[in-house]
């Protein structure tokens, strides 16, 4: 928790006005709980330094990793603006939200994205839509792809594993601990990762931007193409790869 202390107490005095101080605000605070939560950040491939990036989702973590390793702004569902303490953060930070089922939403979310885009910064989204125990990909949601592909600014995959050195010895796991999903309660698996020792997470960026086939038009099958580019970094079996 003396992470957010010190972090959000150098909100309150400085308060960021460019989305570049935001974004780099978060880069310094996520890169200093890694390294103080002890976990080891294996990278492969290049972070884009401009442009979207789109990945797997496992945790509430992925935001710390992908944040440590680059300044760069994240699109998250508008529920998390809610969130005490980490709510204000994100916010701060320059997360652009989505409300889903909310009209205009989408369009929102495009504008906020390019507004990353034409700062310089890359921006993250996790097409999935939800986190989940990593067993597979979900279906990926093509809204804010399409929104992403109109603006015209390059697309790169990206994969997020976990693993856990004394996953075998322990009883925790990857899927329980490491991973939040399903209806586990925030707080409690907070608490229980912010216990963990030894945890690994491993990055693979895609070598270049992807090359669709199709255009916004068909933005189904462009998220299916996403979808392949991400599972293919992940070696993730076809059999656990979710079109529906």
């Amino acid at each position: 928790m003396g992470y957010f202390v010190v972090a959000g107490t150098e909100l309150l005095v400085k308060r960021p006005a460019t989305r570049e101080a935001r974004a780099d605000w978060l880069h310094r605070f996520c890169a200093r709980a890694v390294k103080g939560l002890g976990v080891e950040i294996t990278v492969v491939g290049a972070f884009p330094e401009r442009g979207a990036v789109i990945s797997n989702h496992l945790s509430y973590v992925d935001i710390v990793v992908f944040a440590a390793l680059h300044p760069c702004v994240f699109v998250s569902k508008s529920e998390i603006a809610e969130w005490p303490v980490v709510g204000w953060m994100t916010t701060m930070s320059g997360t652009v939200y989505v409300a889903r089922g909310h009209g205009g939403s989408a369009m929102k979310a495009r504008k906020g994205m390019q507004a990353v885009v034409d700062a310089g910064l890359p921006v993250v989204f996790f097409p999935e839509g939800t986190t989940t125990n990593g067993s597979g990909l979900l279906k990926f949601h093509s809204g804010l792809l399409a929104q992403a592909m109109e603006s015209g600014a390059p697309i790169t995959a990206a994969h997020i594993q976990y693993s856990l050195e004394a996953e075998d010895k322990s009883g925790v796991t990857i899927a329980d601990d490491v991973c939040y999903w399903g209806d586990t309660k925030l707080l409690p698996h907070i608490f229980t990762f912010l216990g963990l020792r030894g945890v690994r997470a491993a990055v693979r960026f895609g070598e270049r931007p992807i090359e669709f086939s199709s255009n916004v038009l068909h933005r189904k099958q462009a998220a299916i193409q996403a979808q392949a580019a991400v599972a293919a970094l992940g070696d993730v079996p076809e059999h656990q790869i979710l079109t529906v």
